[in-house]
């Protein structure tokens, strides 16, 4: 006579993957929300904003700035 029960815990012993696969999902999900509803994701700033963080850095001087601001702006 077979035993039902060997076979189904078997299949349970993998249970724990799915759950940890679910909590990941979820941890990730979650993490993904916030990072887009902050700003950080899809929008980047507009030309002129970048333009000004650019500057402020110190990655271009002021020529460079005022000329690229005066071609943005036509």
């Amino acid at each position: 006579m077979m035993s039902w029960g060997c076979g189904a815990s078997w299949g349970m012993g993998f249970g724990w993957i799915f759950m940890i696969l679910f909590w990941g999902l979820a941890v990730f999900g979650i993490i993904a929300l916030i990072w887009l509803l902050a700003g950080r994701g899809l929008r980047r700033g507009s030309a002129l904003e970048i333009l000004q963080k650019r500057y402020a850095r110190g990655e271009i001087n002021q020529e460079e700035y005022e000329q690229k601001r005066r071609e943005l702006q036509e």
